[in-house]
């Protein structure tokens, strides 16, 4: 196995992000940005700096003057100098453990010391934060407190608009994800069986997945395998020791990690025989799931691929059990934005990736889903993952 198999995002590429970043900044007379992530969205952070806190915080400082500053808190410090593509790197106990452990590090400052040190440098009269539903209260104030004179606005947008397309190397990333993904699928329905709880089909995917070599299951959700009429209505949970039956619904919805980069993979499937209100549900979700990738490519809108699948549930008397628009954003997080909304001609661009989601819940046997991932061209998609191309014949036909 060669290190081609394994692909990396290469430093320069990083640091053309930082000047990517600096240039939307100037555009937008943004003279600071700071950016937050945590371990529910350490996205931001890794895209600029490829770090992603293990158990606390982390944010990057992007002055359009100077040099950017990675945060790191104090455990993960030296995690932080290991990995970071940005060179300064300091300790703030802001983004520290949230039991607020103390660690005798030299020279440790709070963000309102770096901000002073910013404003002694630089003219800085508006301000973007980033990590709109996570940024802590105790750093926005220190920032308000040392730049009361400047504004102080949300540029999620901005950074979004600089990861929405990517690049070659993110794409292969995505693409190992995503093989990794298929793999660990293959590997739990060679060995499925009667009898098996959730947590055991759990447990050999998220194996799985570790051994193809990612370096985790998705971010930020962990494999979901609900059984049966009951479990499956959740939409979203958690599993349990209950025990998978033959002939009932059983979903496998899980994601790999890679480099960061994430790949969504969701399949249904009965165990002997399957129902035929099942299999019926199941080939309409794939035709519907058919029909946006058909559509799928660089200038296609959001409004018309969602009405094309949404036009397949409806001849179908189907629509009613679908909750939410068919197609979402995916890279460093498993649903980034843009979320491709039903309503509004959101515009896809070439090296963009997404998922396509077919959910139908509350019907009366349960509910379930079909996902895949996908990279748009020029005049297509490529799929990413390629194990319901594979396997989803055995329940629509089997």
């Amino acid at each position: 196995m060669s290190a081609n198999d394994f692909p990396k995002i290469p430093d320069q590429e990083f640091a053309n992000r930082i000047q990517n970043v600096k240039q939307k900044m100037e555009a937008a007379s943004l003279d600071l940005l700071v950016l937050y992530s945590n371990l529910l969205d350490p996205s931001h952070v890794r895209y600029l700096a490829d770090v992603y806190p293990i158990n606390e915080s982390a944010a990057v400082i992007v002055p359009l003057e100077g040099e950017a500053i990675l945060c790191s808190g104090q455990a993960c410090h030296a995690w932080s100098v290991h990995k970071s593509k940005i060179k300064d790197v300091r300790v703030l106990p802001e983004v520290g453990e949230v039991a607020g452990t103390e660690y005798e590090i030299q020279g440790q400052i709070t963000f309102a010391d770096v901000f002073k040190e910013i404003k002694d440098k630089y003219s800085v009269r508006r301000i973007g934060t980033v990590g709109t539903l996570t940024f802590p209260q105790v750093i926005y104030r220190q920032l308000t407190n040392v730049f009361p004179d400047a504004e102080v606005t949300n540029a999620e947008a901005l950074m979004y608009e600089v990861r929405v397309r990517k690049s070659a190397n993110e794409i292969a990333c995505m693409r190992k994800a995503a093989n990794i993904l298929d793999d660990s699928f293959a590997n739990v329905l060679d060995k499925m069986r009667p009898g098996w709880t959730e947590l055991d089909i759990h447990a050999e995917i998220h194996g799985a997945i570790l051994r193809g070599g990612a370096e985790n299951v998705a971010i930020a959700w962990n494999p979901m395998i609900p059984s049966g009429p009951e479990h499956t209505q959740l939409c979203m949970n958690m599993n349990t020791l209950r025990q998978v039956q033959v002939g009932e619904i059983i979903d496998l919805q899980a994601g790999a990690c890679y480099e960061g980069y994430n790949a969504a993979l969701c399949y249904p499937m009965v165990l002997g025989k399957i129902p035929d209100e099942i299999r019926d549900s199941v080939r309409i979700a794939e035709e519907s799931m058919s029909a946006i990738i058909d559509r799928l490519k660089s200038g296609a809108t959001s409004r018309e691929l969602n009405a094309a699948g949404r036009g397949v549930l409806e001849r179908a008397g189907l629509a009613k059990y679908s909750p939410y628009g068919q197609v979402h954003s995916i890279g460093l997080l498993e649903c980034e934005s843009p979320w491709l909304p039903v309503d509004q001609d959101y515009e896809l661009v070439e090296g963009m990736t997404v998922a396509v989601d077919v959910f139908l819940f509350g019907l009366d046997w349960g509910s379930f889903r079909i996902e895949n991932t996908l990279a748009v061209t020029g005049d297509g998609a490529e799929l990413l993952t390629k194990f319901n191309e594979n396997y989803l014949s055995r329940i629509t036909q089997g």
